[in-house]
């Protein structure tokens, strides 16, 4: 379906980190939704992977967004419209030089880029950014991200706020994620989703694990949402930063309950103490402003978003475990 009345068709768009989960899918709205668009991927294939890419039929472009040359290649054409999801989302990454560079500095490159071009720009920001700050979680209250990760995205959100105030000729918009899950997140490998992970486990026949005792709570949102605001972005009413998220809060004992009915596999949860030295116990998305400015409306509750993933979970785990 078609979430807004913009007409795509004829303009030039580019999709850093598209052969990656949350950019394959928004790739393929446009491809399906305005043939005909011109579509370039920009992807570094790390975590990306051409398997996310079977079926598209624009341009793909191998470069990693720190790389001068790269980016010079990108700077020879013109693009109506960026989105930019490249960055590195691994957030146990602890090389902060690394990630500032990849994040936030490469951000700087295509924030220029767009000024040049009189390209509107959206990107990836993250529900990193406000760490273990109470929920809900607003934009402009509680942003003190606990690792390098929320700190870079932070730091593009800041960034962000100088070329709005300075260049408002062209649309930049920042979408703070939450937790999203479904088709093409697979190649993420560790950092997908605990739907997708636990899912597999169930049916493998491994034992699920939990931290104790599975109440921490997500704000999970599916995919398709997440394309949702990605789209509806590009005709804000506002620049700025929003969260994209459901909007409600649900534990880990809840998803898993849920994931067993959508899958038909009952198993014991093992619960495990937690590892890490930080770990968000809470995020819930206050999308007010998003609902406003972006006319986004969450179509998925977790329930409903397991149950339309559930058979791509089952495909997954035949394809790749035999299962």
């Amino acid at each position: 379906m078609k979430y807004t009345d913009l007409d795509l068709n004829g303009k030039s768009i580019l999709i850093t980190g598209g052969a990656g989960f949350i950019g394959s899918n928004v790739a393929f709205h446009i491809q399906e939704n305005y043939p005909r668009a011109r579509i370039v991927i920009f992807d570094a294939f790390v975590l990306g992977h051409f398997k996310n890419l079977q079926g598209f039929k624009g341009e793909v472009i191998a470069g990693d967004i720190t790389d001068p040359d790269a980016m010079q290649r990108l700077k020879a054409q013109k693009f109506d419209y960026i989105f930019h999801q490249a960055a590195i989302s691994d957030t146990t990454v602890m090389d902060q030089k690394k990630m500032v560079e990849a994040n936030t500095n490469a951000f700087g490159d295509i924030l220029d880029m767009a000024v040049e071009m009189g390209s509107d720009v959206v990107y990836a920001s993250s529900a990193g950014t406000y760490g273990n700050s109470a929920a809900p979680n607003s934009i402009g209250s509680g942003e003190e991200p606990e690792n390098v990760y929320g700190f870079s995205k932070l730091m593009m959100d800041n960034l962000a706020a100088r070329y709005i105030k300075y260049h408002p000729n062209i649309k930049i918009v920042g979408l703070r994620y939450f937790n999203v899950y479904g088709p093409r997140e697979f190649y993420k490998g560790t950092t997908a989703s605990m739907i997708l992970q636990l899912g597999l486990k169930l049916l493998r026949g491994d034992a699920p694990k939990l931290f104790k005792w599975g109440e921490q709570k997500r704000d999970f949102v599916y995919i398709e949402d997440v394309v949702q605001a990605n789209i509806k972005a590009l005709t804000s009413t506002k620049s700025g930063v929003y969260n994209v998220g459901g909007g409600v809060a649900r534990q880990f004992n809840e998803l898993f309950g849920a994931l067993t009915t959508a899958i038909g596999v009952e198993k014991q949860i093992e619960y495990i103490d937690n590892p890490f030295k930080f770990f968000q116990n809470h995020t819930e998305a206050d999308i007010s402003l998003t609902r406003e400015h972006l006319g986004y409306e969450p179509r998925f509750s977790l329930e409903e978003g397991i149950n339309t993933y559930a058979s791509e979970i089952k495909a997954i785990a035949k394809r790749e475990y035999g299962v």
